[in-house]
């Protein structure tokens, strides 16, 4: 093929947005005449990579609009210092079942003993696997929907985070007292009911949850949503930070002489 008609391939190629067969058409092409390879097997050959490239590149966006804090994937989660039960459910849940089946991930226990780096860590999991995934803090989120609100968009901002299939709200033990922000992140909670998942963490076991949604009523009903399909994290033990501050302390001791 003379060099005017590959460029004119490869412009036609990039009108039809075939990326991979621009890259890699005149490689196979040169292969094919070598190899003797037919024009099957080549179309063959360029399809395989443009569908093999598409899926990378679409776990790279979905790992861009995730959110997801890079340092906190599975390959740096110290699972050894993770309760056994935890780890035991840590790789079911990274397979992504729970997605399929709408249920929900709850992440308990006092700071610093690892809730976000596991939810995060899931997370990292299912956007390799293709999964939408957005992680905010649940301060955040919640400012987002009340922002939302007072324009009288809260519904269309809504639509926009259903397009996750999971949506994880980190800390939201931690969201202040305000009665707007609870009637909105009940409002979120039980629009994804039974339709989509949701990741929490928390530092507040259900009894203080009235201390988030103001009263006893709207916290009933928002842990029942929650729960009714529902994967329960329990981390307990001593703190990461605890642990690590006391490895550094004894690193720093001088040898006794």
């Amino acid at each position: 093929m003379s060099g005017r008609d590959s460029d004119s391939l490869s412009l036609r190629l990039r009108s039809l947005r075939l990326p991979s067969f621009v890259a890699h058409h005149e490689e196979v092409a040169e292969r094919a005449e070598r190899d003797g390879l037919g024009f099957a097997e080549c179309l063959g050959h360029l399809v395989e990579l443009e569908i093999s490239d598409r899926g990378d590149r679409k776990i790279e966006r979905l790992r861009k609009r995730s959110g997801l804090p890079a340092e906190k994937a599975l390959a740096n989660l110290e699972q050894k210092r993770l309760p056994p039960k935890v780890r035991r459910q840590l790789l079911a849940l990274c397979e992504g079942g729970f997605v399929e089946r709408a249920e929900n991930v709850l992440a308990f226990g006092m700071p610093g003993r690892g809730k976000t780096h596991v939810v995060s860590a899931i997370g990292h999991e299912l956007v390799a696997r293709g999964i939408s995934v957005l992680w905010r803090p649940a301060c955040h989120l919640v400012q987002q929907l009340l922002a939302a609100k007072r324009e009288l968009a809260l519904e269309a901002e809504l639509r926009k985070l259903d397009r996750f299939e999971v949506v994880i709200l980190d800390d939201i033990g931690y969201i202040s007292q305000d009665r707007e922000e609870m009637e909105v992140l009940f409002t979120f909670l039980a629009e994804r009911y039974e339709r989509r998942s949701v990741m929490i963490t928390s530092n507040l076991v259900f009894s203080q949850w009235d201390r988030i949604f103001k009263d006893a009523m709207t916290t009933a009903a928002a842990i029942d949503r929650l729960v009714h399909h529902s994967i329960i994290l329990e981390l307990t033990g001593e703190s990461y930070r605890t642990a690590t501050a006391k490895t550094r302390s004894r690193r720093r001791e001088p040898l006794e002489t």
